[in-house]
C-alpha cells in the first residue's frame, strides 16, 4: 500500500500544494505572501468605512496638532516639496529615507522633520482651533451679566459626544518587512484608502522608513437613546429589594408522570465504511479504515488511510469546495476550505460527486476510493498554506 518511492510521494505533494493555492486564489490575492497564502484574505479590514485625507494649504501641508505632512504635486522633487514649505532639502530626504532629486508620485506624502508655519488664510487653510479662538474674542461684550435662579433639573441629561473635525491621524514609520497589506490589516483599514492617503503607487509600494499617515475611520458605533437607557437603569434594584422571586415549576402543578418504553429503541445502523459525524472531534476521518502512513512535516504532510475499493471519502468538516485538480498522473484531488483559515486536501480519490463552488455538510461524500491496491486516500489538513498534523482535529 506504500508509495514505492519517493517520486510518487513528490508529485501528490506538489500536486496538493498546487491545489492549495488555487483554492486561495479564488479570493482577492494578498501579495504578502508570509505564512499567509491559501484562505486569506483582507475583506475584514474593508468593512471599515474611512474618512477622505484632508485637503492641504497651499503649499500642499496638512497641520496636525503633533506633526505636519507635505503632500506632492506632478512632478515634484524631495527638494521641490522643502523649498516650497522653507525646510532644508537634505533635512526632509533623510528624514524619510530619499535621494533629495528621487522624483515623487503626485499626492505622495512626505513627512515634515520640523514644524514650518501653521495654516492660515495667506496659505490657503485656516486652523481650527484659531478659528474657534477667534470667534470666542470676537464676540460683543454684554456686561454687567444678568443672573437668574433656575429650578434644579429632575434628571441630569447625558453628555453629548461631539467628534472633533479633521482628528489626528496615526503616524506609522514602515519597518523592515512590511507591506501596505500588513499595514492595513495592522490598523484595520482598507488596503485603498491606505494608498489614497498617502499617493501610493497601483502595486501598492511602500519602502523601510518611509512615513504613512493611517486613513481615519469615519463611522461610530451606535449610542443607545436616552429613553432606553432610562428604562434600564430604572429596572436595576438593590439585590433583595424589589426583585419577584420566581414561582418553581414544581410549586404550580406536578409533574407528569414519565412514561418508560420497555423495550429500548434499536441504535441505528451505519455504513461501517463511513466516518461518524457525531463525533465531538473537530473533524471527522474521510474514510474509516487503517493508517498505513503517518504525518512527517517534509516527508508526508497528511495521513494515508486505506480501507476497500470503492469506500466513499466524506467531507472531514462542513465547508466548500475551494479546487478540484489532480497530480501528474492524472490522479483527482479535492480541497475543501472551511472557517479560521483551514483547507483539508483529499489525494488519491475517484470518482469525484462534487464541483467547484459546492457547499459540503460534514459526512457528505466528496469521492471514492480507487481499485486495485491503490484504495487509500491522502489526507491533509492545511492552516493557509501550511501543513499540520491532521490527528488533533481528528481524535
Amino acid at each position: 500500500m506504500e508509495f514505492s518511492s519517493r517520486t510518487g510521494l513528490a508529485r501528490i505533494g506538489g500536486a496538493v500544494a498546487l491545489a492549495a493555492l488555487v483554492a486561495g486564489c479564488s479570493q482577492p490575492l494578498d501579495f504578502d505572501m508570509r505564512g499567509q497564502i491559501g484562505a486569506f484574505n483582507t475583506s475584514d479590514a474593508a468593512r471599515n468605512i474611512t474618512t477622505e485625507r484632508p485637503e492641504p494649504d497651499s503649499r500642499g501641508v496638512i497641520s496636525y496638532p503633533n506633526y505636519q505632512m507635505a503632500v506632492a504635486r506632478r512632478g515634484d522633487t524631495v527638494a521641490d516639496v522643502a523649498n516650497r514649505v522653507g525646510l532644508s532639502p537634505e533635512a526632509v530626504a533623510r528624514y524619510n529615507g530619499l535621494d533629495p532629486t528621487i522624483p515623487l508620485r503626485a499626492g505622495e506624502i512626505v513627512a515634515l522633520p520640523s514644524r514650518v508655519a501653521e495654516p492660515s488664510a495667506a496659505t490657503g487653510a485656516v486652523d481650527i482651533a484659531t478659528l474657534a479662538g477667534s470667534a470666542i474674542d470676537s464676540a460683543p461684550d454684554t456686561s454687567p451679566v444678568q443672573t437668574s435662579t433656575l429650578e434644579p433639573a429632575a434628571t441630569r441629561p447625558a453628555p453629548t459626544v461631539v467628534s472633533t473635525p479633521n482628528p489626528e491621524p496615526v503616524r506609522h514609520k514602515v519597518a523592515r518587512g512590511e507591506t501596505a497589506y500588513t499595514i492595513s490589516r495592522l490598523y484595520q483599514v482598507p488596503v485603498k484608502s491606505l494608498a489614497e492617503w498617502n499617493g501610493l503607487d497601483s502595486d501598492f509600494t511602500i519602502r523601510e522608513g518611509q512615513y504613512l499617515l493611517i486613513p481615519v475611520v469615519g463611522g461610530t458605533a451606535p449610542q443607545r437613546s436616552g429613553t432606553a437607557a432610562a428604562a434600564t437603569a430604572a429596572a436595576v434594584t438593590e439585590p433583595g429589594a424589589g426583585s419577584p422571586t420566581p414561582t418553581p415549576p414544581s410549586a404550580a402543578t406536578p409533574l407528569p408522570d414519565e412514561k418508560i418504553d420497555p423495550k429500548p429503541p434499536e441504535p441505528p445502523k451505519t455504513d461501517v465504511g463511513q466516518p461518524s459525524i457525531s463525533s465531538n472531534a473537530v473533524m471527522a476521518f474521510p474514510v474509516q479504515g487503517k493508517i498505513i502512513r503517518t504525518y512527517a512535516k517534509g516527508k508526508n504532510d497528511g495521513i494515508d488511510i486505506s480501507a476497500a475499493p470503492g469506500t466513499s471519502v466524506t467531507a472531514a468538516a462542513a465547508g466548500s469546495v475551494a479546487a478540484i485538480t489532480e497530480d501528474a498522473d492524472q490522479i483527482p484531488i479535492v480541497v475543501v476550505r472551511h472557517p479560521d483559515n483551514l483547507l483539508t486536501v483529499y489525494a488519491n480519490v475517484d470518482k469525484i460527486t462534487v464541483k467547484k463552488g459546492d457547499p459540503v455538510r460534514r459526512g457528505q461524500k466528496l469521492a471514492q476510493l480507487r481499485g486495485g491496491d491503490n484504495a487509500y486516500v491522502h489526507f491533509e489538513v492545511r492552516n493557509g498554506f501550511d501543513s499540520v498534523n491532521p490527528m488533533p482535529y481528528l481524535e
